[in-house]
């Protein structure tokens, strides 16, 4: 058939449904153009190869030069498939120079504001979308347990329902009103499923994981974006039960797809195929690893450059049939009808520069920014009082330090070689930002006081075998006496000391787990130097991940806690500090005292001996859902509108709440269950519902909480998720301790 011919073909006409054109397409295809289209292989590469001889489906780590060229190649094909253009675009549209970076999902979860969080995608998608990209690689779903694990900061924390409400959030932003919507993209839900388990913390190890745990708190989160609509999950690294989760049958086709009736599109991560060859080593060669992705439902594999070949060979070797792809391939397709890409390749805009970095998504950075921002302790020192004689000492190595405040996937943070960092002058570091919040102040002074680290090569080599860099080694630096020196003269002639310390991204995200969760380098001498000034010490924890801080900081005036905050957080911090802005982030995840606490989260399985350690304390120095606020709140107790409900109702509870400082607050309403007695062992409370309710100073309000009682379930011993008979409690309160909560007693009838 000519090519006038094959566009004048079925599937190249709009009028006819997605399923006719979708079988006339497949129906025209080789088998070597099935299995390219399977592919997604690394745009830096060989792009000629990829589109004209692999026939690939999809295309990551792009710029505009290489989204059209590669258009330019799909126009010499035999059947001018579009491809598929993907990034990862985690907060932000993390690897465009100029593009608005947000705060990290560990951040935006301290918001615990869904609408929040849906408007940061959808302006994200904006972004993407006038760019070429069709595909982010977010939202992470993945329940943050080990506090050692390297990509803590990419979750939304340790809960899974906050997990679930703050994705379905983003899925609905990405992909906005329909794929149809030329400004939409495809939302992926990872890592499916419990890759976040890990052993010591360590980066895609083996997930030790019933199928009972993962049903109990790992399964919820996608299962609700699953239903939410997101079009694609991307399978995780590890394996589990000496499975890899990408052949791993029982979680994707019995669970996914059966149980779940998931339609959507499944993508490999980085290389699993490849993976299971050269690392995990579980398949002889790329064809018995291609035929088992195969088998096993996988859609589109991440860089395996061998699938290809493999494929193919496992063809001939009577491990897959010819038609063994057409399922994967029909659904590829699909995603490239729906979206419109064989009449607009959503190439990028001309007028991307009036969208990317605008300032309406500027705005929307500070709003989210503020919200992220969790202050942990205050001794009455902030906010502080503004005048004309307030000095301030600001040091600590994250004071000024542009790219690092921005956090992992952004920019600067190495996965891309396009890109070596964001536009300085759209970043606001803690400096620019007091600096500009208090310009009448007397003096704003700036030294860095210490180091963090320093980085030396893999004696392994610097690449692993399939060919990516190894990270280096990291060192931590020496105390710098000269460092702290500068920094306590500053110090010693100022009226407050603002010291900002944490982590860097050489400490963070894939490969780059921590063994201990200390700061490292000279922070904690700088700041046993700064509490030695007897000066108020603000500390601003700016870290990827809760870390641990020194004895010292319990003389320190106020402690705060920010995440990576994207591009605006230093205005939003000094907002903060100054009272110009309530503090109202809440903590998504609970903070360690020690690193032999690890896990660290607070719905634990009850039945331990104890609730300590015999030489420390097994409490958490803070708790998830805790923060502060410039105010003081009270909580009457939760009264139920019947205390006798069946399975199927919906739980309805009232308690007031009453500001009775003299600054308002938004506050975080917290409802926990508690199921007295189960079945099987079971965590001791789990929150099921929220609530934010501004309160201005000295109002009382009665808030209304809705819990469903089919919520309130547990996975018992045979795996089934059920809600049992018997007697529960309802907890409200500000956080998840139980000093915070107040109960109400409520019986679930049969």
């Amino acid at each position: 058939m000519t090519v006038d011919e094959h566009l004048k073909a079925v599937y190249r006409d709009p009028t006819r449904s997605i399923s006719e054109r979708v079988a006339d397409l497949l129906s025209r295809m080789s088998l070597e153009e099935k299995i390219g289209q399977m592919m997604q292989l690394d745009a830096r590469g060989d792009l000629e190869d990829h589109v004209l001889r692999r026939h690939v489906g999809s295309i990551l780590h792009t710029s505009p030069e290489r989204v059209l060229r590669a258009n330019e190649l799909t126009g010499m094909t035999r059947l001018r498939i579009p491809l598929l253009v993907a990034e990862d675009c985690i907060h932000g549209h993390s690897f465009w120079p100029g593009a608005t970076i947000y705060p990290t999902q560990l951040g935006m979860a301290a918001s615990w504001d869904p609408e929040l969080v849906e408007k940061v995608a959808r302006a994200t998608a904006l972004e993407v979308a006038a760019t070429g990209v069709h595909w982010t690689f977010s939202p992470v779903l993945c329940v943050a347990r080990d506090l050692r694990w390297g990509r803590v900061n990419e979750t939304f924390g340790e809960d899974p329902f906050l997990i679930g409400e703050l994705a379905s959030a983003m899925v609905r932003g990405y992909q906005g009103a329909g794929l149809g919507d030329p400004t939409a993209i495809l939302a992926t839900a990872k890592h499916f499923a419990g890759y976040s388990e890990t052993q010591g913390g360590r980066d895609a190890s083996e997930a030790d994981i019933s199928r009972r745990k993962l049903r109990s708190w790992f399964l919820p989160p996608f299962e609700r974006v699953a239903r939410e609509g997101c079009r694609t999950f991307m399978l995780g690294y590890q394996t589990m039960d000496g499975v890899p989760i990408t052949t791993n049958d029982w979680l994707l086709t019995d669970v996914l797809r059966g149980e779940w009736g998931y339609t959507g599109t499944l993508i490999t991560d980085w290389d699993n195929v490849g993976r299971m060859v050269w690392e995990q080593r579980v398949q002889p060669d790329y064809a018995h690893a291609s035929a088992a992705a195969v088998r096993a439902g996988n859609d589109m594999i991440m860089t395996t450059p061998g699938f290809f070949a493999g494929a193919q060979d496992a063809v001939e070797a009577g491990l897959l049939s010819p038609d063994a792809f057409d399922d994967a391939v029909a659904r590829i397709l699909a995603l490239k009808f729906e979206l419109g890409l064989f009449e607009d390749p959503r190439l990028p805009s001309p007028d991307r520069g009036e969208i990317i970095g605008s300032a309406e998504h500027a705005r929307l950075n500070l709003d989210i920014a503020r919200r992220s921002i969790v202050l942990l302790h205050n001794d009455g020192t902030l906010p502080l009082r503004a005048s004309s004689a307030l000095k301030i000492a600001v040091v600590g190595p994250l004071a000024d330090d542009a790219q690092s405040q921005l956090g992992d996937w952004a920019g600067g943070s190495g996965q891309a070689d396009w890109i070596d960092g964001q536009p300085r002058d759209m970043i606001a570091t803690v400096v620019d930002g007091l600096r500009e919040v208090l310009p009448t102040a007397g003096a704003i002074v700036h030294a860095p006081g210490a180091a963090i680290l320093e980085l030396h090569p893999d004696p392994l080599g610097e690449t692993f075998p399939d060919g990516q860099p190894r990270p280096p080694i990291v060192l931590p630096c020496e105390p710098d006496p000269a460092l702290i020196e500068e920094a306590r003269a500053l110090a010693s002639v100022s009226d407050v000391i603002v010291a900002v310390v944490g982590d860097r991204i050489e400490l963070v995200g894939e490969h780059r787990s921590t063994a201990t969760l200390e700061l490292i380098g000279d922070q904690n001498a700088l700041l046993d130097a700064m509490i030695a000034t007897g000066k108020p010490v603000i500390v601003v924890l700016m870290a990827s991940k809760p870390l641990i801080l020194p004895d010292c900081v319990r003389e320190a005036a106020a402690i705060v806690w920010t995440a990576n905050p994207g591009m605006k957080g230093g205005v939003a911090l000094a907002e903060i500090l100054a009272g110009r802005v309530e503090p109202s982030g809440r903590l998504p995840i609970s903070f360690a005292r020690h690193v032999g606490q690890q896990p660290t989260y607070y719905n634990q399985v009850r039945g331990q001996h104890g609730a300590r350690y015999a030489d420390l304390t097994q409490s958490p120095a803070w708790a998830f859902g805790e923060g502060l606020s410039y105010t003081t709140v009270e909580y009457g107790d939760p009264t139920l509108q019947v205390d006798v409900v069946g399975p199927d109702d919906i739980l309805v509870a009232h308690v007031t709440v009453s500001n009775t400082g003299h600054r308002p607050v938004l506050e975080t309403v917290q409802a926990y269950v508690r199921d007295d007695v189960t079945s099987a062992s079971w965590a001791d409370k789990e929150l099921k519902a929220f609530q934010q309710v501004p309160l201005p100073p000295g109002e009382t309000v009665r808030v209304r909480l809705e819990v469903p009682v089919a919520a309130c379930t547990i996975v018992d011993a045979a795996g089934r998720r059920v809600v049992e008979p018997g007697e529960f409690d309802l907890l409200v309160g500000p956080s998840s301790r139980d000093s915070d909560l107040r109960r109400a007693r409520f019986r679930v009838s049969d």
